[in-house]
Formats: structure tokens, C-alpha cells, sequence
């Protein structure tokens, strides 16, 4: 069980998941996780789930697809708004729509709703993370 403690206290407690297999360093080297502004957030009509994100990351821009159009009552809210992504996935068609990377979120495995993978102030976008 996580317990709450501080200013977070009045959030609820969730059991805390196991811990995955160790990996060795140079696995999380495979993975280019960097910070992204989130320039617009469009509705993906065909799909009950997936909202478009287009998202600057300084030297290149990208068109991501996730699934938080149920998470959230307004999604646009988070337009302007700076998180953390994968850049390196195999594209993948979704709908019609090839998304370039993952959006880092909290939350989603363990049953609450998800908020962003975020930086503590305003960050060059493209910067990397680890």
C-alpha cells in the first residue's frame, strides 16, 4: 500500500504494484525519452479512445496518438503544455493516422486517471531525459 503523507495526503491510497524485472542500464539507453510542448490536441472521430497530438520537440514536430479522449472531460486542456515522450517507437497507423512516439503518462496502470509526465518549470523542448 502507498501511503499518502503531506500536502498529497487527502489523495487516495492505491496498493502498490510489484516492481518489474531488473534490467541493466544500457536497456534504458535503447529508449529516447524527451520533452515535447503539446501544440494541439484533435479528436481522432473514428476511434472511442484516441485524441491526435501534434507536439514540438525543438528541431522536429510529430503527430502522436493516445488514448485519453475518455481520461479526461476536456483533453484540449492540455494544449501548451510540456510532457514527457518516447520519440523512438516504431511508427505505428492507427485510424488512418501514423503516430510517431508515446506520451508518458501517471497513473494509467494503476487505476486512476492519468495526469502528466511533467517537468517542474518550463524546459527547451527536444531536451532529453535520464
Amino acid at each position: 500500500m502507498i501511503e499518502v503523507k503531506g500536502k498529497n495526503a487527502e489523495l487516495k491510497r492505491i496498493k502498490s504494484a510489484p516492481v518489474k524485472d531488473e534490467i541493466k542500464l544500457k536497456d534504458l539507453d535503447k529508449i529516447d525519452i524527451r520533452i515535447g510542448e503539446i501544440l494541439s490536441v484533435e479528436d481522432v472521430e473514428k476511434s472511442d479512445k484516441l485524441v491526435k497530438l501534434t507536439v514540438d520537440f525543438g528541431e522536429f514536430k510529430r503527430i502522436i496518438l493516445c488514448g485519453m479522449k475518455k481520461e479526461r472531460e476536456n483533453p484540449r486542456e492540455i494544449e501548451g503544455r510540456q510532457a514527457l515522450f518516447v520519440v523512438n517507437l516504431a511508427p505505428r497507423e492507427m485510424f488512418g493516422i501514423t503516430s510517431q512516439g508515446m506520451l508518458f503518462d501517471i497513473g494509467y496502470e494503476d487505476g486512476i486517471i492519468p495526469v502528466l509526465a511533467s517537468p517542474e518549470k518550463p524546459v527547451p523542448n527536444g531536451v532529453r531525459a535520464g
